[in-house]
């Protein structure tokens, strides 16, 4: 019989459970739909501006119903080794998501990060921290190698998120996704393992002194 979360040579390091101080990251639960549900009702002024397009109204694809299918596709491709999909909790409250998605294996080793932040944890350093974390576990326990952030360049928040872990700016991406109802630019910022050897929560701690 298989494993419960497949074969794990095909996604070491998975499923995991990363703590730094209040921060905690761990895979998405059932009983968090209704919390999921509340704060992004909660956050759609602030979250719609860099999502993805949908035909479909903001409340109605923000339901807990959505979730427990998002939730059970996102499992499915997670056993399968193609993301890594990390709800973040501060203080034992949901305030976001971290995921590490496209994961490519072979010659490769990467995947791109996306994440999102509660309003009311913005400012924090929780997003900065969660990110980190899941770049250290990606370059550790699962193995990539290179790990992609695409940002609108009108995201100023987002790209000095990045920027402030050591992502690097590779390049400009046109009309590159669809976001908020049109094709929008994207920068890419790229983080290789070998960036900081020290790891990228310790980078991040380095520059909060500095």
């Amino acid at each position: 019989m298989a494993p419960l979360w497949g074969d794990p040579a095909l996604h070491p390091g998975w499923p995991a459970e990363l703590r730094e101080g209040d921060v905690v990251l761990h895979p998405l639960r059932r009983s968090d739909a209704q919390a999921w549900s509340r704060l992004r009702q909660e956050n759609e002024d602030w979250l719609t501006p860099w999502e993805p397009s949908a035909p479909v109204a903001w409340a109605a694809r923000h339901t807990p119903t959505v979730y427990r299918g998002m939730r059970r596709a996102t499992d499915r491709r997670a056993r399968l080794g193609l993301t890594l999909p990390f709800a973040v909790r501060h203080r034992d409250r949901l305030v976001g998501q971290v995921t590490l998605d496209n994961v490519v294996r072979g010659a490769l080793r990467s995947a791109h990060v996306g994440y999102w932040i509660d309003r009311a944890a913005a400012g924090q350093g929780i997003a900065s921290l969660a990110v980190a974390m899941a770049c250290d576990h990606a370059f550790g326990p699962v193995g990539l190698h290179r790990i992609q952030a695409d940002v609108r360049p009108e995201n100023a928040r987002s790209c000095r998120l990045v920027e402030r872990l050591g992502f690097r700016e590779e390049g400009l991406f046109r009309s590159y996704l669809d976001i908020d109802g049109a094709w929008r630019d994207h920068k890419g910022y790229a983080l290789l393992a070998d960036d900081h050897p020290a790891g990228v929560v310790a980078h991040l701690r380095r520059s909060a002194q500095s």
